[in-house]
């Protein structure tokens, strides 16, 4: 069972689950020990610390973070297992002999790659001036539309063509040739509140007389909503939308564009997220590799180059 628990401790969490208890509704706290503090002492008389624990916690994936934070004195165990394990290995010396000499040395080039990127990625600097200049030649994109609705629902399916509180459904070509009668309706003076209260099947909205929602164009919409609603101006209505089971008019209350207080923050990540993947895409063009045999790639796929 050690050696179960080990190997989970050093690669997954399943088998580490074995031998921890269930995990507590609320995650457990960090124990409040200043750094210096002794909690445990190995086999070899190493004294381990509060802030050799911390250092480690911070190396360790998310899940195993929770494990070690949920019983710490398996944790220790394991650790001082691994410790042992770890110097009869280098004793014996398992790490200069394949393939343990060439994994660790793939796991090396993988964590300082990393290191490197994000190293690189934290000296990305974005200038406030950039982001006044882009929010400027941006504006269109953080235009919001608050727009009022009237939805006409259709239902096809024979076995639901019952009425419903005294209202038969309509089918799919009634809904459509009703919702183009109300745009004409519309388009020629009628209120498009009244029209709302007499016709709208959306109960949420047609109790606040037809007030559906701000749009923006960041939010999650069909593109064919997000085509019609951003194209309107104020007092517009849309053509009939439609969704799976029924068709929307949209009216354009108010259309503005939010103000860069308000978007500064998104967007800083989003110059600062181009400016990384620039950065990234130059090193991997930088990256020459020159195939002298083309016997060793015959027959894979053809790389693709960004």
């Amino acid at each position: 069972m050690k050696v179960f628990c080990l190997l989970a401790f050093a690669s997954a969490s399943a088998i580490w689950a074995q031998s921890a208890p269930e995990a507590a509704a609320a995650p457990t706290p960090m124990p409040d020990l200043p750094d210096e503090a002794v909690v445990a002492i190995f086999g070899d008389g190493t004294k381990f610390t509060m802030g050799d624990f911390k250092t480690i916690y911070q190396a360790l994936p998310p899940a195993n973070q929770q494990m070690a934070m949920r019983n710490r004195e398996v944790w220790l165990h394991q650790w001082e297992l691994l410790r042992k394990l770890t110097k009869m290995a280098e004793d014996a010396k398992l790490d200069q002999q394949s393939p343990y000499k060439e994994s660790l040395a793939y796991g090396r080039m993988n964590v300082l790659a990393t290191a490197e990127i994000n190293a690189a990625f934290n000296l990305v600097v974005v200038e406030p001036a950039e982001i006044v200049k882009y929010y400027d030649s941006n504006k269109p994109k953080y235009t919001q539309v608050r727009v009022k609705a009237i939805y006409i629902a259709f239902n096809d399916d024979a076995a639901a063509g019952s009425a419903t509180k005294g209202k038969k459904p309509l089918t799919e070509a009634e809904a459509q040739v009703k919702a183009g009668k109300l745009l004409a309706a519309i388009r020629n003076g009628a209120d498009f509140v009244k029209l709302v209260k007499e016709n709208s099947d959306d109960e949420t909205s047609r109790e606040k007389d037809g007030d559906f929602a701000t749009l923006r164009s960041s939010d999650n919409i069909p593109d064919a909503f997000r085509a019609a609603v951003f194209a309107l101006k104020k007092g517009d209505v849309t053509e009939p939308l439609k969704q799976p089971n029924g068709f929307y008019l949209l009216r354009a209350e108010e259309v503005t564009v939010r103000p860069l207080s308000e978007v500064r923050d998104e967007i800083y990540t989003e110059l600062r997220n181009v400016k990384s993947d620039q950065w990234l895409r130059g090193m991997d063009r930088d990256a020459k590799v020159q195939i002298v045999n083309p016997a060793f790639i015959a027959g894979t796929p053809a790389s693709a180059k960004p």
